[in-house]
């Protein structure tokens, strides 16, 4: 079946639709309706053969293609974003509420407003709705955002210099674990391993599947190796994953040699690659207790979080229990 791919924000998720007769090209404007409304968007993938399996319902069709008026709403729309902001945070300041405002999204229809905001755990912001609405003349909907999120609609330059993966290609957030740094021989430096939004970067995730494969062909550092062309043993001392050689260290009587060697002209005669996976796992495990913080974001818990006391149990009891012998002691006198 023909399909097109329409992508309604920067670095947005594809939604495909049927073009029927018609034939779109890759950078078009279209008009079309989705779950929130009538949006604007723009063609990514022009007309193209998927199978019918792939879609487990029917396609809906595009509206038409944007003419200049709808550009100039889109346009107006973009304007009139940023005076919802302003207008937004003041009634948040009014409300006393402790959310940060991230960015504010019209629907092409003007149906609906979106106010995208960050916050430690839930807010009750049904009194500010309200207030939006009567100034607005229109559906509000404020929506809870995590860090990742806040950053893919700010945007920024990562360290690499570059813009940030979030906000250019990155349509959905792949989990990122402390473990996908261990496997690139990465420093396990919390500035260096965490992006922009304070959580381990998403480029981690690139190249785990070609540092899984290629360390999977290594030998360890410590594991007896045997040439295959003479069949001298010698033990390995460095390796080097992405130009995938070793050093290894051969003793011949009194004399030491080390040696730099492709891994296809070695076979392993004494691994220590099971206790070293041991070892590896133990390690990770510590060392994701201790990133916890760039560990992937918890979900939003479904109550306000609660301020506990940081004394600890027994302390408070031994207090408890002095406070009512004290009591009961003052009684009795």
């Amino acid at each position: 079946m023909k399909v097109i791919g329409v992508r309604f924000r920067i670095a947005g998720k594809l939604s495909y639709y049927d073009p029927g007769e018609e034939l779109y090209r890759r950078g078009e404007n279209v008009i079309a309706q989705t779950s929130r409304g009538v949006e604007y968007g723009q063609v990514i993938l022009g007309n193209a053969d998927i199978s019918d399996d792939a879609f487990t319902e029917p396609l809906t069709g595009i509206i038409r293609r944007a003419t200049p008026d709808d550009d100039r709403r889109q346009e107006s729309n973009h304007k009139k974003e940023k005076d919802a902001y302003q207008i937004c945070k003041q009634k948040i300041e009014a409300h006393g509420l402790e959310m940060n405002l991230v960015d504010v999204e019209y629907v092409f229809d003007n149906n609906k407003i979106l106010f995208y905001f960050t916050a430690d755990g839930r807010i009750d912001f049904r009194e500010l709705v309200k207030d939006l609405a009567s100034v607005f003349h229109t559906r509000i909907e404020l929506r809870q955002i995590g860090v990742r999120d806040e950053t893919k609609l700010l945007g920024g330059i990562g360290i690499c210099g570059r813009e940030l993966c979030c906000c250019t290609y990155l349509s959905n957030f792949a989990p990122v674990s402390i473990k996908m740094a261990k496997e690139q021989n990465l420093s396990l430096n919390p500035t260096k391993i965490s992006g922009v939004c304070g959580r381990l970067m998403c480029c981690l995730k690139n190249e785990e599947d070609t540092y899984e494969y290629l360390n999977s062909r290594m030998p360890s550092v410590g594991d007896v190796v045997e040439l295959r062309r003479d069949g001298l043993t010698g033990t390995v001392q460095t390796v080097n994953v992405l130009r995938q050689t070793m050093k290894i260290l051969f003793e011949m009587d009194d004399n030491k040699e080390i040696k730099e060697l492709p891994v296809e002209d070695v076979i392993v005669r004494s691994s220590r690659r099971k206790k070293k996976e041991k070892d590896k796992a133990e390690e990770t495990e510590e060392l994701s207790e201790m990133f916890e913080e760039l560990a992937d974001e918890e979900p939003i818990p479904e109550e306000p979080v609660k301020e506990r006391s940081r004394a600890p149990r027994r302390g408070r009891d031994r207090r408890r229990k002095g406070k009512e012998k004290a009591e009961s002691g003052a009684s009795r006198g």
